[in-house]
């Protein structure tokens, strides 16, 4: 259950921005605002701004923005709950009990339980890693290059040679069965009960706030299977994990590194790529994408260089796309994957790597290429009709211009007849059909788009300035406005709701609290003469547009009448703002 909208209210109004905020990023005023380097995305210039007036955020360069409840949701990759207990200990307000049905309760303690057993085996794995015990697991992580900082940091451990030993140790700390069977790392039989893992090295699998909620082990040795991870269970769904994550979101850069395990993304961590997360295998799932966008939009594939990498790396480029993800593939040959890439050729090398990834589309046309004998007239025919079908899927006609113009410089093809051969196959309807966005969001005129920008303009200033906000609602009021969400925000804050407050309704739709936050932010300037003209301006555009919807929408010769009157007061109508 929710906590009731008072309470809410009650902490975010205690909690100011500002400060809370300037105890994560370091801020500087300017004007009537604060200013900083966005803890969101890697940038040299601070574009990040806090409105102490509004008690909201936005960053100008990545367009994220809310109240002090989506930041700490978004800084700390916390629950809504979970920022509310978080903000509400900050200040001294206590929560009261929410009650909750006998069955939720009894999922949230088993859930409790799992979370401790797993915590235990973690602690009880490292132990037995750096004990005499665990010279087989220590040795092979030596071999590997690790160092004791790496091993804590990520809690790698040994499960030992029995069969049962974490069974019998979970026992004596009071576990039942029931219990241990959900945990998934005990097998629990009629004949008896072993270890999911033994003689294993193990990888503790922490989620974005370092609980452990599940493991991955190698066996040492020819046992199989080599790799094996838990299964799934009540804290752990393998298709919504990404390995490293917990450590990555705290990059501060833009991209992240997709590796397939985890000594690859612990490599590139111990190396200082720390923006390195891996997802557990080479199967890249159809959650997975939307995690990496909640963080990033921008991913270097860093998949084997084998053939099984290929081929993973090619499923998993349109799966990142579709989620708006932009791909550039690393070139790690002639090493196999990027654990022996450093210990091989090292960081600068790598480095050299990373500036020359290549773009996804551009690398994929060359997969393709590789498939064919360029010396055979057909052979080159036929990859040039599938580039030229692979270029048909660009909807865009200047991208698939540039690309047209990209592919053709790359594999000396003729622009021209390339091109050609494009539209070509594109009218035979190729590409057309094949185009399933996730989601796209409506294209708006360049004539609307204007009218959008003149509205968000207005609404910002409302939301800015009492004495501004009772001179605008005097000629416009929400029905002038295009757009349900322009409407809406117009109407509730002439009504007297404050801008940080209307945020509390979208906490769980960080698309829409992002587009309300830049509509919010778009350009409340100092109080001047200029930007009380341009707001007069701004008034009478957006009447004229209303005025002009309604004469379009008339439904008899009467509204007509009065609209096309209303129309001419407006037509040269001088409006003065105090």
């Amino acid at each position: 259950m929710r906590y009731p909208d008072e309470i809410i209210e009650e902490i975010r109004s205690a909690n100011d921005i500002v400060d809370v905020i300037s105890s994560y990023v370091k801020l500087e005023k300017r004007g009537s605002s604060w200013f900083g380097l966005c803890p969101f995305h890697s940038e040299k210039t601070p574009s990040f701004s806090v409105s102490r007036a509004k008690q909201m955020y936005y960053c100008f360069g990545c367009h994220s923005g809310g109240n002090v409840i989506t930041f700490i949701m978004q800084y700390e990759n916390f629950t809504f709950e979970e920022a509310i207990r978080y903000l509400a200990d900050r200040v001294g307000i206590k929560l009261p009990e929410i009650k909750i049905s006998n069955q939720s309760k009894a999922e949230a303690d088993l859930k409790m339980k799992l979370l401790e057993i797993h915590k235990t085996a973690a602690n009880y794995y490292y132990h037995i890693l750096v004990s005499e015990n665990g010279k087989a697991g220590l040795e092979y992580f030596r071999k590997r290059g690790l160092s004791d900082a790496t091993i804590r940091n990520f809690g790698l451990g040994y499960t030992g040679i029995g069969s049962d030993k974490l069974y019998k140790m979970l026992k004596s700390k009071g576990y039942d069965d029931t219990v241990l069977k959900e945990s998934g790392l005990v097998t629990i039989e009629e004949k008896g009960a072993h270890d999911k893992f033994w003689n294993r090295v193990m990888f503790p699998l922490m989620d974005v706030n370092n609980k452990v909620i599940g493991f991955g082990g190698r066996v040492l040795g020819d046992g199989m299977p080599k790799y094996m991870n838990s299964p799934e269970t009540k804290i752990f769904e393998k298709n919504r994990f990404l390995f490293g994550l917990n450590y990555a979101r705290k990059s501060r850069k833009d991209y992240f590194f997709l590796c397939e395990g985890n000594m690859d993304v612990i490599a590139m961590h111990q190396a200082g790529y720390t923006n390195a997360v891996a997802s557990l295998g080479t199967s890249l799932t159809s959650n997975q994408p939307l995690i990496i966008k909640r963080y990033v939009d921008k991913v270097i594939l860093t998949y084997d260089s084998d053939e099984a990498g290929i081929n993973a790396a090619q499923r998993a480029i349109p799966m990142l796309n579709d989620a708006g993800i932009s791909v550039k593939i690393l070139n790690l040959s002639p090493a196999k994957d990027p654990d022996e890439f450093l210990s091989r050729f090292g960081t600068d090398e790598l480095d050299k790597r990373i500036a020359a990834a290549e773009n996804s589309f551009i690398w994929s046309i060359g997969v393709i290429r590789s498939k064919y004998d360029m010396n055979d007239p057909q052979q080159k025919t036929e990859f040039e009709h599938k580039t030229a079908e692979l270029l048909c899927e660009f909807s865009e006609a200047l991208e698939r211009d540039n690309y047209t113009r990209a592919v053709a410089s790359k594999y000396m093809i003729p622009y021209a007849d390339l091109k050609k051969l494009v539209n070509s196959v594109g009218n035979k309807g190729y590409g057309k059909k094949d185009i399933k966005p996730v989601y796209e969001p409506a294209k708006l005129k360049k004539a609307d788009e204007g009218l959008m920008k003149t509205q968000a303009f207005i609404i910002s200033a409302v939301s800015g300035d009492e004495s501004i906000k009772n001179q605008i609602v005097k000629y416009l009021n929400a029905d002038d406005f295009d757009g349900e969400l322009y409407k809406d925000l117009f109407e509730r804050i002439a009504n007297g709701q404050d801008s940080a407050s209307i945020f509390n309704e979208y906490t769980d739709d960080k698309e829409r609290s992002d587009i309300i936050a830049g509509i919010l932010n778009y350009n409340s300037g100092a109080i001047s003469d200029d930007y009380k003209n341009a707001l007069a301006a701004a008034i009478v555009r957006i009447k004229q547009s209303s005025i002009d919807r309604k004469i379009k929408d008339a439904a008899d010769i009467q509204s007509l009448q009065s609209n096309m009157k209303e129309q001419g007061e407006w037509k040269n109508k001088k409006i003065v703002l105090k």
